[in-house]
Protein backbone atom coordinates (compact mmCIF):
# COMPACT_ATOMS: atom_id res chain seq x y z
CA UNK A 1 0.00 0.00 0.00
CA UNK A 2 0.77 3.33 -0.57
CA UNK A 3 1.65 5.49 2.68
CA UNK A 4 -1.16 7.79 1.71
CA UNK A 5 -3.31 4.40 2.00
CA UNK A 6 -1.46 3.52 5.45
CA UNK A 7 -3.68 7.07 6.75
CA UNK A 8 -6.54 6.93 8.55
CA UNK A 9 -9.28 7.04 6.56
CA UNK A 10 -12.43 8.94 7.36
CA UNK A 11 -15.73 8.35 5.23
CA UNK A 12 -18.52 11.04 4.87
CA UNK A 13 -21.63 9.38 3.64
CA UNK A 14 -23.86 12.79 2.90
CA UNK A 15 -22.87 15.63 1.29
CA UNK A 16 -25.85 18.11 2.97
CA UNK A 17 -25.05 21.01 4.91
CA UNK A 18 -23.66 19.51 7.50
CA UNK A 19 -21.62 16.05 5.44
CA UNK A 20 -20.07 19.34 3.20
CA UNK A 21 -19.63 21.66 5.94
CA UNK A 22 -17.55 18.55 7.98
CA UNK A 23 -15.88 17.41 4.55
CA UNK A 24 -14.44 20.84 3.78
CA UNK A 25 -13.08 21.64 7.59
CA UNK A 26 -11.40 17.91 7.83
CA UNK A 27 -9.45 18.72 4.16
CA UNK A 28 -8.87 21.63 4.59
CA UNK A 29 -7.19 20.49 8.05
CA UNK A 30 -6.00 16.91 8.36
CA UNK A 31 -6.00 16.35 4.62
CA UNK A 32 -4.27 19.21 3.55
CA UNK A 33 -1.54 18.21 6.42
CA UNK A 34 -1.39 14.43 4.91
CA UNK A 35 -2.75 13.64 8.81
CA UNK A 36 -5.78 11.44 7.08
CA UNK A 37 -7.70 10.81 4.26
CA UNK A 38 -11.13 12.61 3.63
CA UNK A 39 -13.92 11.11 1.02
CA UNK A 40 -17.01 12.32 0.61
CA UNK A 41 -19.94 9.95 -0.84
CA UNK A 42 -22.69 11.53 -2.10
CA UNK A 43 -25.84 9.91 -5.27
CA UNK A 44 -25.66 13.09 -6.47
CA UNK A 45 -23.31 15.49 -8.26
CA UNK A 46 -24.08 18.91 -6.80
CA UNK A 47 -24.91 20.25 -4.00
CA UNK A 48 -27.79 22.64 -2.80
CA UNK A 49 -28.46 24.13 0.68
CA UNK A 50 -31.50 22.40 1.67
CA UNK A 51 -33.25 24.98 3.12
CA UNK A 52 -33.33 26.86 -0.81
CA UNK A 53 -35.35 23.75 -1.95
CA UNK A 54 -38.84 25.36 -1.96
CA UNK A 55 -37.56 28.34 -3.54
CA UNK A 56 -36.29 26.66 -6.46
CA UNK A 57 -39.98 25.00 -6.27
CA UNK A 58 -41.61 27.97 -6.56
CA UNK A 59 -39.15 29.57 -8.95
CA UNK A 60 -38.13 32.31 -7.08
CA UNK A 61 -34.23 31.08 -6.98
CA UNK A 62 -32.43 29.57 -10.24
CA UNK A 63 -31.00 27.04 -8.64
CA UNK A 64 -27.80 26.78 -11.69
CA UNK A 65 -26.43 29.84 -9.42
CA UNK A 66 -26.62 28.10 -6.38
CA UNK A 67 -25.40 25.00 -6.85
CA UNK A 68 -21.41 23.56 -5.76
CA UNK A 69 -20.32 20.59 -7.91
CA UNK A 70 -18.90 18.26 -5.11
CA UNK A 71 -15.92 17.31 -7.55
CA UNK A 72 -14.71 21.16 -7.29
CA UNK A 73 -15.13 21.89 -4.00
CA UNK A 74 -13.14 18.75 -2.83
CA UNK A 75 -10.21 19.66 -5.33
CA UNK A 76 -9.68 22.98 -3.29
CA UNK A 77 -10.70 21.49 -0.04
CA UNK A 78 -8.05 18.09 -0.27
CA UNK A 79 -10.67 15.89 0.18
CA UNK A 80 -12.00 12.87 -2.61
CA UNK A 81 -15.78 13.36 -4.03
CA UNK A 82 -17.13 9.51 -4.86
CA UNK A 83 -20.20 9.67 -6.44
CA UNK A 84 -22.56 6.48 -5.24
CA UNK A 85 -25.65 5.56 -3.21
CA UNK A 86 -25.02 3.85 0.43
CA UNK A 87 -27.21 0.53 0.80
CA UNK A 88 -25.10 -1.35 2.54
CA UNK A 89 -22.41 -2.08 5.51
CA UNK A 90 -19.90 -4.66 7.03
CA UNK A 91 -19.48 -3.06 10.29
CA UNK A 92 -16.87 -6.58 10.33
CA UNK A 93 -14.55 -5.48 7.12
CA UNK A 94 -15.47 -1.81 8.18
CA UNK A 95 -16.89 -1.15 4.55
CA UNK A 96 -19.62 1.06 3.41
CA UNK A 97 -21.21 -0.68 0.00
CA UNK A 98 -22.26 1.53 -2.73
CA UNK A 99 -25.41 0.70 -5.14
CA UNK A 100 -24.55 0.83 -8.59
CA UNK A 101 -24.76 4.16 -10.38
CA UNK A 102 -27.23 4.23 -13.17
CA UNK A 103 -27.72 6.97 -15.62
CA UNK A 104 -31.05 8.60 -17.13
CA UNK A 105 -31.78 5.64 -19.31
CA UNK A 106 -31.21 2.91 -16.76
CA UNK A 107 -27.88 2.18 -18.25
CA UNK A 108 -24.63 1.37 -15.64
CA UNK A 109 -22.36 3.60 -15.38
CA UNK A 110 -20.74 2.76 -11.87
CA UNK A 111 -20.48 -0.81 -10.66
CA UNK A 112 -21.41 -2.04 -7.27
CA UNK A 113 -18.27 -0.67 -5.05
CA UNK A 114 -17.24 -0.88 -1.54
CA UNK A 115 -14.78 1.52 0.70
CA UNK A 116 -13.25 0.32 3.51
CA UNK A 117 -12.99 3.10 6.69
CA UNK A 118 -11.33 4.12 9.95
CA UNK A 119 -14.07 6.24 10.93
CA UNK A 120 -17.18 5.84 9.12
CA UNK A 121 -19.85 9.58 9.68
CA UNK A 122 -23.68 8.79 8.26
CA UNK A 123 -24.98 12.35 7.19
CA UNK A 124 -27.60 10.58 4.77
CA UNK A 125 -30.36 13.54 5.93
CA UNK A 126 -33.48 12.65 5.51
CA UNK A 127 -36.32 11.90 3.09
CA UNK A 128 -40.50 12.83 3.39
CA UNK A 129 -42.39 10.54 5.55
CA UNK A 130 -46.28 9.82 3.83
CA UNK A 131 -47.14 7.60 6.82
CA UNK A 132 -48.70 5.42 4.19
CA UNK A 133 -51.76 7.48 3.34
CA UNK A 134 -53.63 5.95 0.29
CA UNK A 135 -52.47 7.67 -3.11
CA UNK A 136 -49.66 9.82 -1.13
CA UNK A 137 -46.63 7.93 -3.16
CA UNK A 138 -48.49 8.24 -6.13
CA UNK A 139 -50.11 11.19 -6.40
CA UNK A 140 -48.04 13.88 -4.38
CA UNK A 141 -44.59 15.38 -4.78
CA UNK A 142 -42.33 15.45 -2.28
CA UNK A 143 -39.13 18.51 -1.86
CA UNK A 144 -36.25 16.67 -0.52
CA UNK A 145 -34.21 17.14 -3.40
CA UNK A 146 -32.95 19.39 -5.73
CA UNK A 147 -34.55 17.30 -8.88
CA UNK A 148 -38.05 17.12 -6.80
CA UNK A 149 -37.67 20.37 -6.33
CA UNK A 150 -37.26 21.06 -10.14
CA UNK A 151 -39.52 18.48 -10.65
CA UNK A 152 -42.45 20.27 -9.37
CA UNK A 153 -41.35 23.50 -10.72
CA UNK A 154 -41.47 22.07 -14.45
CA UNK A 155 -45.47 20.67 -13.40
CA UNK A 156 -46.12 24.74 -11.94
CA UNK A 157 -45.06 25.96 -15.04
CA UNK A 158 -46.73 23.48 -17.41
CA UNK A 159 -50.18 23.67 -15.71
CA UNK A 160 -49.70 27.64 -16.28
CA UNK A 161 -48.60 27.13 -19.85
CA UNK A 162 -51.26 24.79 -20.40
CA UNK A 163 -54.48 27.20 -18.85
CA UNK A 164 -52.70 29.90 -21.01
CA UNK A 165 -53.51 27.72 -24.27
CA UNK A 166 -56.60 25.59 -23.73
CA UNK A 167 -59.33 26.72 -25.62
CA UNK A 168 -61.93 25.09 -22.85
CA UNK A 169 -62.21 26.79 -19.16
CA UNK A 170 -60.51 25.81 -16.03
CA UNK A 171 -61.30 22.64 -14.48
CA UNK A 172 -61.62 22.42 -10.69
CA UNK A 173 -58.20 22.28 -9.12
CA UNK A 174 -56.51 22.65 -12.44
CA UNK A 175 -54.53 25.73 -11.04
CA UNK A 176 -54.63 24.98 -7.36
CA UNK A 177 -51.68 23.65 -5.34
CA UNK A 178 -52.43 21.69 -2.05
CA UNK A 179 -49.29 21.66 0.30
CA UNK A 180 -49.86 18.72 3.12
CA UNK A 181 -48.24 19.94 6.19
CA UNK A 182 -47.84 23.18 7.70
CA UNK A 183 -44.35 23.08 8.93
CA UNK A 184 -41.40 25.35 8.00
CA UNK A 185 -41.03 24.15 4.34
CA UNK A 186 -44.66 24.01 3.77
CA UNK A 187 -45.53 27.48 5.40
CA UNK A 188 -42.38 28.93 3.09
CA UNK A 189 -43.48 27.11 -0.19
CA UNK A 190 -47.20 28.42 0.39
CA UNK A 191 -45.93 32.44 0.49
CA UNK A 192 -43.57 32.01 -2.75
CA UNK A 193 -45.76 30.01 -4.87
CA UNK A 194 -48.06 33.25 -4.07
CA UNK A 195 -45.64 35.78 -5.06
CA UNK A 196 -44.17 33.33 -7.89
CA UNK A 197 -47.28 32.42 -9.50
CA UNK A 198 -48.44 36.74 -10.12
CA UNK A 199 -44.75 37.21 -11.41
CA UNK A 200 -44.82 34.44 -13.81
CA UNK A 201 -48.62 35.28 -15.39
CA UNK A 202 -47.20 38.78 -15.50
CA UNK A 203 -44.75 37.57 -17.68
CA UNK A 204 -47.28 37.23 -21.28
CA UNK A 205 -49.40 35.04 -20.03
CA UNK A 206 -52.68 37.62 -19.91
CA UNK A 207 -55.34 34.87 -19.52
CA UNK A 208 -54.79 33.96 -16.45
CA UNK A 209 -55.60 35.93 -13.35
CA UNK A 210 -53.61 34.82 -10.48
CA UNK A 211 -56.20 36.31 -7.68
CA UNK A 212 -58.75 34.56 -8.98
CA UNK A 213 -57.68 31.24 -10.93
CA UNK A 214 -54.57 30.42 -8.92
CA UNK A 215 -55.30 28.87 -5.32
CA UNK A 216 -52.88 27.87 -2.57
CA UNK A 217 -54.28 25.36 0.28
CA UNK A 218 -51.98 23.84 3.31
CA UNK A 219 -53.46 21.32 5.34
CA UNK A 220 -52.28 20.69 8.85
CA UNK A 221 -53.21 18.09 11.39
CA UNK A 222 -52.79 19.75 14.03
CA UNK A 223 -54.81 22.30 15.73
CA UNK A 224 -52.38 25.69 14.55
CA UNK A 225 -49.60 25.52 12.00
CA UNK A 226 -46.16 25.65 12.43
CA UNK A 227 -46.80 23.39 15.73
CA UNK A 228 -42.97 22.65 16.71
CA UNK A 229 -42.30 26.44 17.09
CA UNK A 230 -43.41 28.84 19.75
CA UNK A 231 -47.07 29.65 19.34
CA UNK A 232 -46.57 33.45 18.86
CA UNK A 233 -44.52 32.58 15.65
CA UNK A 234 -47.35 30.51 14.62
CA UNK A 235 -50.05 32.58 15.06
CA UNK A 236 -48.07 35.41 13.39
CA UNK A 237 -47.67 33.54 10.32
CA UNK A 238 -51.08 32.77 10.21
CA UNK A 239 -52.13 36.54 9.70
CA UNK A 240 -49.51 36.43 7.01
CA UNK A 241 -50.29 33.91 5.33
CA UNK A 242 -54.69 34.80 5.25
CA UNK A 243 -53.50 37.88 4.25
CA UNK A 244 -52.09 36.43 1.39
CA UNK A 245 -55.57 34.30 0.66
CA UNK A 246 -53.59 31.25 1.37
CA UNK A 247 -56.50 28.63 2.26
CA UNK A 248 -55.10 27.56 5.50
CA UNK A 249 -56.85 24.31 7.05
CA UNK A 250 -56.16 23.53 10.52
CA UNK A 251 -57.03 20.17 12.43
CA UNK A 252 -58.01 17.85 9.05
CA UNK A 253 -55.72 15.25 8.82
CA UNK A 254 -55.13 13.97 5.11
CA UNK A 255 -56.80 10.26 4.59
CA UNK A 256 -56.17 9.75 0.86
CA UNK A 257 -54.61 11.35 -1.76
CA UNK A 258 -55.94 11.10 -5.82
CA UNK A 259 -55.41 12.54 -9.30
CA UNK A 260 -58.22 15.10 -8.54
CA UNK A 261 -57.28 16.31 -5.17
CA UNK A 262 -57.07 15.18 -1.10
CA UNK A 263 -59.53 14.17 0.99
CA UNK A 264 -59.62 14.51 4.72
CA UNK A 265 -60.26 12.49 7.96
CA UNK A 266 -63.68 14.76 8.39
CA UNK A 267 -64.54 14.07 4.64
CA UNK A 268 -63.37 17.65 3.06
CA UNK A 269 -62.07 17.47 -0.11
CA UNK A 270 -59.58 19.83 -1.65
CA UNK A 271 -59.28 19.82 -5.07
CA UNK A 272 -55.69 20.00 -6.58
CA UNK A 273 -53.62 19.23 -9.65
CA UNK A 274 -50.59 19.82 -7.30
CA UNK A 275 -50.33 17.87 -4.13
CA UNK A 276 -47.06 18.43 -2.52
CA UNK A 277 -46.84 16.24 0.48
CA UNK A 278 -44.53 17.94 3.71
CA UNK A 279 -45.89 16.49 6.35
CA UNK A 280 -43.34 14.29 7.81
CA UNK A 281 -39.72 13.31 7.98
CA UNK A 282 -37.85 10.13 8.53
CA UNK A 283 -34.29 8.86 7.47
CA UNK A 284 -33.94 7.00 4.45
CA UNK A 285 -35.06 2.98 4.79
CA UNK A 286 -31.85 1.35 3.74
CA UNK A 287 -30.72 2.54 7.78
CA UNK A 288 -33.41 0.54 9.17
CA UNK A 289 -31.25 -1.89 11.25
CA UNK A 290 -28.61 -1.72 8.93
CA UNK A 291 -25.62 -4.37 9.78
CA UNK A 292 -27.46 -4.66 13.52
CA UNK A 293 -27.06 -0.66 14.15
CA UNK A 294 -29.54 0.56 16.64
CA UNK A 295 -32.61 2.69 15.04
CA UNK A 296 -35.45 3.88 16.06
CA UNK A 297 -38.86 3.94 14.34
CA UNK A 298 -38.30 6.46 11.78
CA UNK A 299 -34.95 4.80 10.86
CA UNK A 300 -32.51 7.11 12.49
CA UNK A 301 -29.54 5.89 14.13
CA UNK A 302 -29.86 6.21 17.45
CA UNK A 303 -25.79 7.89 18.77
CA UNK A 304 -24.98 8.94 22.27
CA UNK A 305 -23.67 11.72 23.51
CA UNK A 306 -20.59 11.74 21.15
CA UNK A 307 -22.24 11.13 18.27
CA UNK A 308 -21.24 7.82 18.11
CA UNK A 309 -24.01 4.81 17.42
CA UNK A 310 -24.47 2.48 20.54
CA UNK A 311 -23.39 -0.39 19.04
CA UNK A 312 -20.29 1.19 16.62
CA UNK A 313 -17.83 3.21 18.41
CA UNK A 314 -16.41 3.53 14.82
CA UNK A 315 -19.32 4.98 13.25
CA UNK A 316 -20.68 8.12 13.53
CA UNK A 317 -24.36 9.79 12.58
CA UNK A 318 -25.49 13.10 12.70
CA UNK A 319 -28.03 15.19 11.23
CA UNK A 320 -31.55 14.52 10.11
CA UNK A 321 -30.27 10.90 9.84
CA UNK A 322 -29.54 10.59 13.90
CA UNK A 323 -31.16 10.78 17.10
CA UNK A 324 -29.12 12.29 19.44
CA UNK A 325 -30.29 13.20 23.07
CA UNK A 326 -30.76 16.84 24.02
CA UNK A 327 -29.29 17.46 27.27
CA UNK A 328 -31.54 18.36 29.91
CA UNK A 329 -35.01 17.88 27.65
CA UNK A 330 -36.96 14.61 27.18
CA UNK A 331 -36.63 14.33 23.36
CA UNK A 332 -33.92 13.92 20.99
CA UNK A 333 -32.27 17.28 19.05
CA UNK A 334 -34.85 18.10 16.68
CA UNK A 335 -33.75 17.98 12.63
CA UNK A 336 -33.04 21.69 11.93
CA UNK A 337 -29.94 22.70 10.08
CA UNK A 338 -28.55 24.81 12.91
CA UNK A 339 -28.04 21.13 14.82
CA UNK A 340 -26.85 19.54 11.60
CA UNK A 341 -23.92 22.81 11.77
CA UNK A 342 -23.57 22.54 15.34
CA UNK A 343 -22.63 18.78 14.99
CA UNK A 344 -19.86 19.26 12.16
CA UNK A 345 -18.49 21.68 14.22
CA UNK A 346 -17.93 18.95 17.02
CA UNK A 347 -17.27 16.30 15.01
CA UNK A 348 -14.74 18.01 13.73
CA UNK A 349 -12.91 17.87 16.90
CA UNK A 350 -13.84 14.18 17.32
CA UNK A 351 -12.09 12.96 14.35
CA UNK A 352 -8.84 15.16 14.87
CA UNK A 353 -9.01 13.35 18.50
CA UNK A 354 -9.35 9.47 16.58
CA UNK A 355 -6.58 10.41 14.25
CA UNK A 356 -4.56 11.84 17.34
CA UNK A 357 -4.86 8.48 18.97
CA UNK A 358 -6.71 9.94 22.18
CA UNK A 359 -10.08 8.07 24.10
CA UNK A 360 -11.10 11.03 25.07
CA UNK A 361 -14.11 12.37 22.79
CA UNK A 362 -16.03 15.63 22.79
CA UNK A 363 -19.54 15.40 23.99
CA UNK A 364 -22.42 17.46 21.89
CA UNK A 365 -24.76 20.22 23.64
CA UNK A 366 -27.12 21.64 21.38
CA UNK A 367 -27.89 25.11 21.89
CA UNK A 368 -31.28 26.25 20.16
CA UNK A 369 -30.65 29.95 18.76
CA UNK A 370 -34.89 29.97 17.71
CA UNK A 371 -36.36 29.80 14.83
CA UNK A 372 -36.96 32.26 11.87
CA UNK A 373 -39.76 31.25 9.28
CA UNK A 374 -39.40 33.54 5.38
CA UNK A 375 -42.37 34.18 3.92
CA UNK A 376 -40.64 35.60 0.81
CA UNK A 377 -40.89 39.39 0.19
CA UNK A 378 -44.02 39.71 2.46
CA UNK A 379 -42.42 39.12 5.82
CA UNK A 380 -40.10 36.97 7.97
CA UNK A 381 -40.76 36.37 11.11
CA UNK A 382 -39.03 34.19 14.63
CA UNK A 383 -37.36 33.96 17.66
CA UNK A 384 -33.85 34.26 18.90
CA UNK A 385 -33.59 32.40 21.97
CA UNK A 386 -31.89 33.20 25.25
CA UNK A 387 -31.81 36.54 23.84
CA UNK A 388 -33.15 37.94 27.32
CA UNK A 389 -31.80 36.22 30.29
CA UNK A 390 -32.22 32.78 28.95
CA UNK A 391 -35.75 33.74 27.32
CA UNK A 392 -36.40 34.75 23.93
CA UNK A 393 -37.51 37.58 21.33
CA UNK A 394 -39.96 38.17 18.76
CA UNK A 395 -38.60 39.36 16.24
CA UNK A 396 -40.21 40.44 12.43
CA UNK A 397 -39.78 42.18 9.63
CA UNK A 398 -36.25 43.76 7.99
CA UNK A 399 -34.33 42.29 10.88
CA UNK A 400 -35.67 39.02 10.95
CA UNK A 401 -35.03 39.01 6.83
CA UNK A 402 -31.43 39.72 7.45
CA UNK A 403 -31.18 37.14 10.35
CA UNK A 404 -32.79 34.31 8.06
CA UNK A 405 -30.67 35.61 5.06
CA UNK A 406 -27.43 35.68 7.12
CA UNK A 407 -27.94 31.50 7.61
CA UNK A 408 -27.58 31.10 4.28
CA UNK A 409 -24.43 33.19 4.30
CA UNK A 410 -22.45 31.53 7.18
CA UNK A 411 -23.00 28.29 5.28
CA UNK A 412 -21.38 29.53 2.56
CA UNK A 413 -18.43 31.13 4.42
CA UNK A 414 -17.99 27.41 5.98
CA UNK A 415 -17.15 26.23 2.44
CA UNK A 416 -15.65 28.64 0.93
CA UNK A 417 -14.90 31.45 3.56
CA UNK A 418 -15.87 35.05 3.97
CA UNK A 419 -13.63 36.82 1.41
CA UNK A 420 -15.52 34.22 -1.53
CA UNK A 421 -18.92 35.05 -0.01
CA UNK A 422 -18.40 38.70 0.36
CA UNK A 423 -17.40 38.89 -3.68
CA UNK A 424 -20.10 36.43 -4.69
CA UNK A 425 -22.65 38.57 -3.33
CA UNK A 426 -21.33 42.02 -4.63
CA UNK A 427 -21.48 40.11 -8.12
CA UNK A 428 -25.22 38.84 -7.09
CA UNK A 429 -26.68 42.05 -6.22
CA UNK A 430 -25.09 43.75 -9.66
CA UNK A 431 -26.47 40.85 -11.79
CA UNK A 432 -29.78 40.41 -10.06
CA UNK A 433 -30.93 43.84 -11.59
CA UNK A 434 -30.33 42.54 -14.83
CA UNK A 435 -32.46 39.26 -14.58
CA UNK A 436 -36.15 38.48 -14.18
CA UNK A 437 -37.30 38.08 -10.49
CA UNK A 438 -38.71 34.28 -11.61
CA UNK A 439 -37.47 31.52 -12.91
CA UNK A 440 -39.50 30.94 -16.45
CA UNK A 441 -38.58 28.00 -18.05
Amino acid sequence: MTDENNLHHVIIVGGGAGGLELATKLGDSLGKKNKARITLIDSTRTHVWKPLLHEIAAGSMDPDRHELDYLAQAHWHHFKFRLGRMDGLNRATREVILAPFLDEDGNEVIARRTFKYDTLIIAVGSTTNDFGIKGAREYSLALDTHSQAQRFHRYLHNALLRAQTQAEPLKPGQLEVAIVGAGATGVELAAELHNTTRELAAYGLDKIDADRDVKISLIEASDRILPALPTKLSYAVDVELRKLRVNVFTGERVTEVSAKGITTHSGRFIPAELVVWAAGIKAPDFLKDIDGLETNRINQLVVNQHLQTTRDEHIFAFGDCAACPWLGHDTTVPPRAQAAHQEASLLVKTVKARVAGKDTLPEFHYRDYGSLVNLGKYSTVGSLMGAVAGGSMYIQGLFARVMYRSLYKMHLMALHGVLAVIVHSIGRLISRRTEPHVKLH
